[in-house]
């Protein structure tokens, strides 16, 4: 894997007459799938290379691609604990790319290669957590769009668990309400810190359902309030399955929303933790350094730049320069950049990040 890529290889990528420009995503997953079955659909997605190479370019040209794309694939290493790989391949250049994202499988034969194909081709889970709270115990799932699986945290799951804790003295009903809250408050701080490690597994929405009064302890003590997209009050201590997945549907039916809503959260959680860079050169300098984790950007969003006097500095150039040092899209290289280093890219709506300077890189902390 070539982890990054000269100015002059940089020129010679964005020359359109270097075409024709191979790219190919592909789950991969070779601890998780049988070798052999990891090289079948690899054989397929070669074949479909062929086709359209014989038909679009049938020359010297065409079957120089064919034969660096079949050196690529013979020499992947299946050692990799990574979940996909993207394969570039053109006339002039090649490379392998192992991803920690999973990606739908797609087959590009173009003019350039394109970095962002790589994000838009993400497959999207709708997946999310959900967190059960009542005045007498805590119950964690994790949904998608069919069901909920119970997930078993460390946590005590019953607020009599802390009865011991509490003041042992009770002199009137003024005296049995505060050792109340006191064990309340108690039940949902471990509640709380347990989050920690689901929320670290799993990265993903959370909802939390409980009653107006457990949802206004749980508001005061929670440091994961970035995670939460929404509180759902109501009594739902005996629901069923079925009755909470009916009752959390109007909240996701816009999965959209919710994952922008999530993003949005993760962003400003970054930036009270001093580990948010904004704006493309605070991006570009954070990326370059190898400090990114997720990348966040509006869909639209381009930038052309100039490479400063180091690697990490950049500075705002017109489109049309010709200069030697020039960046056609800075997104592009800083996307790569992140991929690279085992961080993740997602993109939003335009103007969603307008309070960002259009583009937010959180920092691996």
């Amino acid at each position: 894997m070539i982890r990054e890529m000269s100015n002059e290889l940089r020129e010679v990528l964005d020359a359109v007459h270097y075409r024709p420009a191979v790219s190919i995503l592909i789950p991969f997953e070779p601890k998780m799938n049988v070798k052999s079955e990891i090289a079948h659909s690899l054989k397929i997605a070669a074949a479909a290379v062929q086709d359209e190479l014989n038909e679009k370019y049938p020359g010297e040209t065409g079957r120089m691609v064919m034969h660096k794309l079949a050196a690529i694939i013979n020499g992947l290493n299946f050692n990799t604990h990574k979940k996909s790989i993207a394969i570039y391949v053109s006339p002039v250049f090649e490379k392998v790319l192992y991803l920690d994202i999973a990606v739908e499988k797609k087959i590009i034969v173009d003019e350039s290669f394109e970095i962002r194909d790589l994000v838009f081709s993400k497959k999207q889970f709708h997946k999310y957590l959900v967190l059960l709270l009542s005045g007498k115990e805590s119950r964690m799932y994790l949904g998608d769009t069919e069901n909920f699986v119970r997930i078993i945290s460390n946590s005590s799951k019953s607020v009599d668990a802390y009865i011991n804790d509490a003041p042992e003295k009770v002199g009137n009903f003024s005296d049995m309400q505060a050792r109340k809250e006191i064990l309340m408050e108690k039940f949902l701080h471990h509640i709380d810190t347990s989050l920690d490690i689901i929320l670290h597994a799993y990265h993903l929405p959370l909802f939390v359902l409980g009653t107006s009064r457990i949802l206004g302890h749980f508001k005061k003590i929670t440091k994961h309030q970035g995670a939460v997209i929404e509180y759902i009050q109501g009594n739902y201590e005996k629901s069923t399955l079925p009755e909470l997945y009916t009752v959390l549907e109007p909240y996701i039916v816009d999965w959209k929303k919710v994952k922008e809503k999530n993003l949005l959260n993760q962003l400003e959680d970054a930036a009270n933790k001093k580990k948010l860079a904004t704006g493309m050169r605070d991006v570009w300098k954070q990326a370059m350094n190898n400090h990114g984790k997720l990348l966040v950007v509006e869909k639209n969003y381009m930038y052309a730049a100039q490479h400063g006097g180091t690697q990490d500095v950049i500075y705002s150039q017109s489109a049309d320069s010709s200069s030697y040092s020039y960046i056609k899209d800075a997104v592009d290289d800083v996307m790569e950049k992140v991929f690279e280093n085992g961080g993740d890219v997602e993109f939003v709506e335009d103007s969603v990040l307008a309070h960002y300077n259009h583009i937010a890189l959180v920092q691996f902390y």
